[in-house]
Parts: structure tokens; C-alpha cells; sequence
């Protein structure tokens, strides 16, 4: 099923929904909702099992992405072999453990050897792994190696910083606690002062 965000002309924002997936996600949250001891059919809760049905499929659309399709549909022949940083990429996405979000920003890096691809790439390669159930970790690797794997590049480099609300709402209930998790192939795992220099330009800020 499909839903329009904006009926004005020019641009316009469709959500789609498999109606099957849907109609099934509903149903177990309509049972979960009284099994906590609520009341699904009372006025607040009536359509809440169809929304989060919609939500969690939005959550987890990244397993319906192929990450180096995405890269190689806007992958192009350069000779640049200059780093190349997509710094303070906004992530969201879902502890496999509890399924309660994580969220943070990830810090991407390549040296081209013979490809570029473009930068809203880069993003979209952390969106498809970010939008599916996940471990920061995990998460890490994925995108380095779907880098490497696709543009063959003389190094990646990937940080990412993240809150966990299974810590913060629940458990040790720390609030503050931020992740941080690296993950690092061919120049940046190699020579220190190519790291250092990529370490230095994600800790910078913009004046």
C-alpha cells in the first residue's frame, strides 16, 4: 500500500507498505498490547498495532537494500587518490538484543584507486546497514567491506559514535555513555599518519 506525504505538485514523498506484512506485524502487536495487560481496543491504542506494524518496517528497510548497488549506480572513473571524508552521518538504528534503538554518527573515509562514487552514496551505504536489526560492531564492518568489496579503493575507514538506549533506558541506565567503534583496511590500517590525519579531520569542527 502506498501513502502520499505531499499532494502539491513538484516533489512528492510515497511510503509503501507490503499489505501482507502489515496485516501480520498488526496482529502480533494487538496480542503483545494485551498480553502487557493493556486494553487494544480502547481509543488510544485502536490503531496503534497498524502503526507500529508501518513503523517497524520503515526501521528495518534496510534488508530490502543492496548497499554496493547503491554505490554502483553513481560509481565513476577518477584518478583522485586524495582522501575523500563523509564526516557526522546521522544513524539510526535497532539493537538486535533488545530491539530498542541505538543512534549516533558515522565517519567515512576512502582513498580512490581508480573510482569515486558519489557522496550521498557514502550515506546511503550507512543508511541500508543502519535500518535493519544490529550491533554497533557488526555495523562497523559492513560498511568498510561494502566500500572496499565495491570500489576497490587503496583504504577505508569507518568510525562510528553512538547512544544505546539499552543502556540508558533500561539495565545499567547510564545516560551519557557514548560507543565508539573503528574499523580500518589497506592505508588507514597501514600507516599511522594517514590515520591520524583522517582522526584529525573528523574531530574537527567547522568555524
Amino acid at each position: 500500500m502506498e501513502f502520499t506525504l505531499n499532494g502539491n505538485k513538484g516533489y512528492t514523498k510515497v511510503e509503501s507498505f507490503d499489505d501482507e506484512t502489515t496485516e501480520q506485524l498488526s496482529g502480533h502487536y494487538h496480542k503483545i498490547l494485551g498480553v502487557l495487560g493493556e486494553d487494544p481496543s480502547r481509543e488510544g491504542l485502536e490503531k496503534t498495532p497498524l502503526r507500529v506494524a508501518k513503523a517497524m518496517q520503515f526501521l528495518t528497510q534496510g534488508y530490502h537494500m543492496d548497499p554496493e548497488e547503491i554505490i554502483k549506480s553513481a560509481m565513476f572513473r577518477e584518478d583522485y587518490q586524495q582522501m575523500v571524508v563523509v564526516k557526522d552521518i546521522e544513524l539510526y538504528s535497532m539493537c538486535e538484543h533488545h530491539m530498542l534503538p541505538f543512534f549516533g554518527k558515522a565517519h567515512v573515509a576512502y582513498i580512490p584507486r581508480h573510482h569515486i562514487t558519489g557522496l550521498s552514496k557514502l550515506a546511503r551505504v550507512v543508511e541500508a546497514f543502519a535500518r535493519r536489526l544490529q550491533v554497533q560492531e557488526r555495523l562497523t564492518t559492513q560498511i568498510k567491506d561494502c566500500i572496499q568489496n565495491t570500489l576497490n579503493p587503496l583504504g577505508v575507514a569507518v568510525v562510528i559514535e553512538a547512544q544505546h538506549m539499552c543502556m540508558q533506558m533500561r539495565g545499567v541506565q547510564k545516560q551519557h555513555s557514548v560507543t565508539t567503534t573503528s574499523d580500518f583496511t589497506g592505508a588507514f590500517q597501514k600507516n599511522l599518519a594517514t590515520r591520524e590525519e583522517f582522526m584529525k579531520i573528523i574531530s574537527s569542527k567547522l568555524h
